[in-house]
């Protein structure tokens, strides 16, 4: 137990570092509003007699974020995927994702941006509350990108979020203190100046949680995302988000 804690507080650490700009001057902040619904749910019902279908899983997640002051489209986001659960606590999963961009990501042309995903999620309950990992592979192309970066320009990304919702009984038993953190690296230079190899971003996370009843969990709170910009004319991005998540487990 006190191994994982460790491992916790040393990734959280490792996102605060990451977070942190080296100079006001260099960084673009930015007031957002973000949405998000995922649903989990397995195969099951097709034939409630078959244990075995119930390791199929399917993921349906929905975004939209809003930008500027959180007043315009910034982005939004589909990402469908089919899993399987190798175990009772982890789960393999492929998907594809759909996310129109434009500005403050984009410049003054927006774009469609499309990826592939592989991950694996692990989660287990423990007595200081539910730990969570997600390590996320992505190979991510562009459409209407200015300048076009060609048609084989994939950009290969990994991404790990770590997450830990604490219960805090004795105010209500359906209510949890969320903190997490999720380091995204470019492990590709697939559009110079736009991404490049090593470190693109950092995601902060920080809220409460409310268990609605046994399928829907709410989460709301505040997000620090940080971009880095190297070798480009445009500079680092910070982003202060409001986010509202509802997820759905059948």
């Amino acid at each position: 137990m006190f191994k994982k804690i460790n491992i916790f507080i040393l990734w959280a650490a490792l996102g605060l570092i990451f977070s942190r700009p080296v100079a006001a001057e260099f960084i673009a902040d930015d007031f957002q509003v973000w949405g998000n619904v995922t649903a989990l749910g397995n195969f099951g019902a097709i034939n409630p007699s078959n244990p075995e279908l119930k390791k199929f899983r399917w993921w349906l997640e929905g975004q939209g974020r809003f930008g500027n002051d959180a007043t315009q489209f910034t982005q939004s986001l589909i990402r469908p995927g089919l899993g399987y659960a190798i175990t009772d606590k982890m789960v393999a999963w492929v998907g594809y994702a759909w996310a129109p961009t434009a500005e403050p990501l984009a410049t003054k042309h927006p774009f469609d941006e499309h990826r592939l995903w592989e991950q694996v999620t692990w989660a287990d309950n423990f007595p200081f509350g539910r730990l969570t990992w997600r390590s996320r592979f992505e190979q991510r192309w562009f459409d209407h990108m200015v300048p076009d970066p060609g048609p084989n320009a994939v950009a290969h990304r990994f991404r790990q979020l770590i997450k830990l919702a604490v219960p805090l009984p004795a105010i209500d038993p359906n209510l949890s203190f969320i903190i997490q953190d999720e380091l995204f690296i470019n492990m590709t230079t697939a559009h110079p100046g736009w991404i490049t190899q090593g470190f693109d971003q950092n995601r902060g996370f920080v809220g409460l949680g409310y268990k609605v009843n046994q399928y829907a969990t709410v989460e709301l709170g505040y997000m620090n995302q940080l971009i880095n910009r190297p070798h480009s004319a445009r500079p680092d991005q910070m982003m202060h988000i409001l986010g509202a998540n509802l997820f759905l487990n059948f």
